[in-house]
């Protein structure tokens, strides 16, 4: 049995019994797994849908009403399996009635064990060609799709930064118009729309290097506190609100917190998710950050007491560009969630919502990594860390 071949599992479609054992010899010599045989359509589409075969053996003229041309063109439809003709007929009617199926392969019975093993592993070639070029042609649509939302959320979302920044600009030019206190909140509105703008173009960038895969997780030891600590301390700094962010860690008091996972990810998940928490919730509410170090994975969940979310959008909020039904006026583009998600598929983690409208949205992601023994005062990477925020 060849290793190549014992990979393939195939279904025989034959009314004549002495035929489909002869068949299932051949098959077996030749280092194919059967899957079973059927005398008839009915048994057949039965029998691809129990054992999902990865290729179908089909006689043309069965036992029941239904011939094996129909029954081919049915599971190339239902199911997107190749099949391959075996018949004694080959008079110019089956035939074109055959090639209408768009079939695999043709094999004239009585035939040959080569002319089997041939006809077999052409049409599993051919197969495996054209599930390639529409999944290329898939992910060619969907990018096509993604530049075309990107140029529409662009040129929307930057508008109102850029009529604001202007607004600023004009006013700062005219002299004795505005008294120092006003020019300078002019010019924080001014850093806001640019910062908006920044993020905005990053956030493009990153999902378009997600959709074209060229994102590759590259853990590096992290001491999680330290990381989430100079987080929270950043967002807070740039981002203008009333909500007490509160972080909590719960660890093995005898043990570091310190594991391999990809800063640039981390940065991208726990910032939106952050982010979103404030943007969403009253400013006089609390967004709640705990994480929860295990030996092998780190838990963040972030609880918000904001808008929550309806059914609808918990069914659609992974997908770049959707935004809530109740976001009102809160500006966004609907790409941070997205971000999220394929980063933590990055690290091979899960990440879980639960929501109820007026009351508030928990995020749990689950990144596994190992809980590593390091020796912080031999290793250059903790040697600038503040002695205070280490474990």
């Amino acid at each position: 049995m060849t290793q190549a071949a014992s990979n393939f599992s195939i279904l025989i479609v034959e009314d004549e019994w002495v035929i489909a054992l002869d068949i299932k010899r051949h098959l077996h010599k030749l280092g194919y797994r059967v899957v079973g045989t059927a005398n008839s359509a009915k048994k057949a589409l039965e029998l691809v849908a129990t054992t999902q075969p990865d290729l179908v053996l089909m006689d043309i003229y069965l036992q029941d009403s239904i011939t094996g041309i129909e029954a081919a063109n049915q599971i190339l439809q239902q199911f997107n399996l190749p099949v391959v003709f075996l018949s004694a007929h080959t008079d110019e009617s089956t035939l074109t009635e055959a090639i209408a199926t768009h079939p695999y392969g043709y094999i004239v019975k009585p035939f040959e064990e080569q002319d089997l093993s041939i006809g077999i592993q052409v049409a599993l070639a051919n197969h495996r060609a054209e599930q390639v070029i529409k999944q290329a042609l898939a992910k060619e649509k969907r990018l096509n799709e993604l530049k075309s939302q990107f140029v529409s959320i662009v040129s929307h979302e930057f508008r109102n930064p850029l009529s604001s920044l202007l607004m600023s600009l004009e006013l700062l030019e005219q002299p004795n118009v505005l008294n120092p206190e006003q020019q300078l909140a002019h010019i924080e509105r001014g850093k806001q729309a640019i910062k908006q703008m920044a993020q905005l173009i990053t956030d493009v960038l990153v999902v378009g290097q997600l959709e074209q895969e060229q994102f590759h997780c590259q853990p590096a030891p992290i001491d999680i506190y330290y990381f989430c600590s100079n987080l929270i301390a950043d967002l807070q700094s740039r981002i203008s609100t009333a909500h007490r962010l509160v972080l909590t860690v719960e660890k093995d008091e005898a043990t570091n917190i310190i594991y391999s996972i990809d800063p640039q990810l981390l940065q991208h998940i726990l910032t939106n998710l952050l982010e979103n928490a404030m943007k969403y919730s009253p400013v006089d509410s609390t967004v709640t950050f705990h994480i929860q170090c295990e030996p092998d994975n780190v838990e963040f969940q972030i609880t918000d007491q904001g808008i929550g979310l309806t059914d609808y959008d918990l069914a659609k909020l992974f997908t770049p560009f959707h935004r809530g039904l109740n976001v009102g006026k809160i500006p966004g583009t609907g790409l941070g969630l997205s971000i999220v998600k394929k980063c933590v598929e990055a690290h091979g983690g899960e990440i879980r919502v639960a929501s109820e409208l007026k009351v508030g949205t928990k995020f749990t992601v689950i990144i596994p990594a190992q809980r590593e023994q390091v020796n912080i005062q031999n290793n250059p990477f903790f040697r600038d860390v503040p002695r205070g925020l280490l474990p």
